[in-house]
């Protein structure tokens, strides 16, 4: 999942039927494409449900989300194929309690969506990534979050039985690596679980057709398994589906230990704890480039900064900017003897400004403009594979704008210096 992507949904409507896992209840599924900055919504009997994980009410063998009678059973796989395939807004009709099971894997679903066919949409997508490290654990359960570029999922379960014993698998989540080695595999259950299921009213659709059953001694129906290790693939595949409960992708490194659908999505209310509080209090001291392009409204290929390390509260920020060798404006300035051109330098530097002071929560409504460029002068060349350190001074902030004055170097060479105006505007 890389910087820049565009939010998806799908091209046309596709729909899907079979039984359901735990209430054994018919049930036809329909995908529907949404607009951008929809969402994933769930529909029953025209009730419409959001997948969010502080609604949460169960989470015993599958996660069930809804208020009162507007419940929906066991929609992790759902939600790991839409967050392994990408897919941001979609609308999903369904006429009973609980999607089809299918085989027991997300396959189905995967296959739903390569019917249909994925549609970009003209909005970036909004990805999440963890302020700090975030943890829960509860008894021998453990899982935690740490801010990547990525998501990578690294799991571990661990049974007192020789079928099992302990499997550990780590993923770069991929589309590609979704699809070929975490869809296909399979929920699975211990035999003398069966019994005690079905005394709670659960697993009333359940067959070997469409979970792995563990005996003492053998797996009751092993021609049905993808892979060796097919557990602790489908546990991964479920940990995917629950943290998607927060209405975002995520770009984190992941480790569960032992984990399962509770863990799961107590780690996704602290996610969503955290999205509430990052939005409630200043932005951390250094920010990555996401966490840039959520403070300030340039986008590629205007966007001029990678991050910014605030050094001082309101006055004064480092910039960087790595120039890639492909850059749109090095292909006409100039060919054969390519260099950034000095104003898009200036563009860089007010960026940097753009930052220090709209990542202040009470300037989220304002739009920046520059109002006057001084004193600008151009010291040295900026080539591609360069570097760029932007070093900004606010010298006078203001509500409505302010002055500041910016330094672009490359290693200990200065290549520009200026002084400039800016005004901040109401976005309305």
């Amino acid at each position: 999942m890389e910087e820049g992507l565009k939010q998806r949904t799908i091209r046309s409507e596709v729909s899907f039927t079979g039984v359901g896992l735990h209430t054994g209840k018919k049930c036809t599924i329909v995908f529907k494409p949404a607009d951008a900055n929809q969402g994933i919504c769930f529909v029953k009997n025209g009730v419409r449900i959001i997948p969010d994980a502080r609604h949460v009410t169960n989470t015993v063998r599958g996660t069930t989300i809804g208020e009162g009678k507007n419940r929906i059973h066991t929609i992790e796989h759902i939600m790991a194929t839409f967050l392994g395939l990408g897919i941001d807004n979609i609308l999903i009709e369904l006429n009973a309690d609980e999607p089809p099971i299918g085989d027991g894997s997300a396959i189905p679903f995967v296959r739903m969506i390569e019917e249909a066919g994925i549609k970009e949409l003209d909005a970036e997508k909004n990805f999440y990534i963890p302020s700090q490290k975030i943890a829960y654990c509860e008894n021998d359960t453990r899982i935690e979050a740490v801010p990547s570029d990525l998501l990578e999922i690294s799991c571990t379960i661990e049974y007192e039985h020789p079928l099992i014993k302990k499997q550990e698998k780590a993923f770069v989540i991929t589309e590609d690596v979704f699809k070929k080695e975490i869809a296909p595999a399979k929920t699975y259950c211990f035999d003398y679980e069966i019994e005690q299921l079905e005394a709670v009213g659960l697993a009333k659709g359940g067959s070997l057709k469409n979970a792995i059953v563990i005996g003492e001694k053998q797996i009751h129906n092993k021609e049905v398994m993808t892979f060796e290790d097919e557990f602790v693939r489908h546990k991964i595949l479920d940990l995917m589906g629950d943290i998607y409960l927060i209405g975002r992708p995520v770009k984190a490194r992941i480790i569960s230990y032992k984990g399962g659908h509770t863990s799961n999505t107590a780690l996704a209310k602290l996610f969503l704890n955290d999205i509430e509080n990052f939005s409630k209090k200043e932005m951390p001291m250094e920010l990555n480039l996401e966490q840039v392009k959520s403070a300030i409204p340039h986008r590629e290929p205007f966007l001029f900064v990678d991050s910014v390390k605030i050094v001082e509260d309101e006055k004064k920020a480092i910039g960087k900017r790595k120039m890639r060798e492909d850059e749109w404006f090095f292909k006409g300035h100039f060919p054969g003897n390519p260099i950034m051109p000095g104003v898009l330098i200036v563009e860089a530097l007010a960026q940097t400004a753009c930052v220090l002071i709209l990542s202040k929560p009470e300037y989220k409504d304002k739009l920046p403009y520059f109002m006057a460029i001084e004193s600008a002068k151009f010291r040295n060349p900026v080539f591609p594979g360069d570097e760029l350190r932007l070093e900004v001074e606010v010298t006078r902030p203001r509500l409505r704008g302010g002055k500041a004055t910016g330094k672009a170097f490359v290693g200990d060479k200065l290549a520009c210096e200026c002084e400039f105006m800016f005004s901040l505007v109401d976005k309305k």
